[in-house]
């Protein structure tokens, strides 16, 4: 596992940003990246003088979602997909608010990730997409976070299409809270920050726990489900076809 780092972290008048940093990579969730970006959560969750963490990235792409190249061949544990769940159990059981900041693409477990955070803010010019399925697999972990935040037929119509859809879709589906041209984005980000470090850390806290009480992460089948169409036929050449730049077997030909 490399020992670059893939996260950067800055702590200012208690806002923790935590920045995935590996563009060449379009931020991809490399085992490495994992595990930096779950050590970087840990440690801002656990200080004290932090009220909000906010979640941003360098580079044009947000989250391209699990690293392929690691994904192919192998069986779950080397994909890595027994690991994202505490990742997006972390996020979303946090005691304090967590702001995602979207500046461009979004993908599969990208989505997850932004799902899971409380207030996503996003440029007019990002872009998302439920990719699972042309790869031969299924958002079955992401789910868990997806689904409560989505409008049930939006978020049916692009799982099962798996087509990239522009930020005020996602808005209007429930997914993005926020939508503001690319050039005002950090303004907003700064302006949520404003809203919530208004409130106390001891009822936002319990506020959380409330607002999540009704919503159990039962990640156990999900994962299996996962791991399963990972390793699978299907699954395997979806990312293979992904890496060659090649149309999957799967699709029809054209005339």
């Amino acid at each position: 596992m490399t020992t670059d780092p893939l996260v950067q972290v800055q702590v200012a008048r208690g806002v923790t940003t935590v920045t995935l940093d590996s563009p060449a990579n379009r931020n991809a969730l490399s085992r490495a990246m994992r595990a930096q970006l779950r050590t970087a959560l840990v440690d801002a969750l656990a200080d004290d003088a932090v009220r909000v963490v906010v979640l941003d990235h360098s580079g044009r792409v947000f989250c391209s979602g699990m690293d392929l190249a690691e994904a192919a061949g192998g069986g779950a544990e080397q994909q890595g997909v027994r690991e994202f769940p505490e990742l997006l159990e972390l996020i979303w059981s946090a005691p304090k608010p967590v702001i995602a900041v979207v500046r461009g693409p979004a993908r599969a477990g990208g989505v997850g990730l932004l799902a899971a955070c409380d207030v996503v803010v996003a440029g007019e010019s990002a872009t998302f997409a439920f990719s699972e399925v042309r790869l031969g697999l299924v958002p079955a972990v992401i789910s868990a976070v997806v689904l409560p935040r989505m409008v049930p037929h939006v978020a049916h119509r692009l799982m099962l299409t798996g087509r990239a859809f522009d930020a005020e879709t996602a808005a209007a589906g429930g997914l993005v809270d926020l939508v503001v041209p690319d050039v005002d984005v950090d303004g907003e980000v700064r302006a949520q920050v404003v809203e919530l470090t208004a409130g106390a850390p001891a009822a936002l806290t319990a506020t959380k726990r409330l607002l999540r009480a009704g919503t159990r992460l039962d990640f156990d089948d999900l994962l299996e489900l996962s791991a399963r169409f990972f390793a699978s036929d299907e699954g395997q050449e979806g990312i293979a076809s992904f890496r060659e730049k090649r149309p999957a077997r799967w699709i029809p030909a054209g005339d």
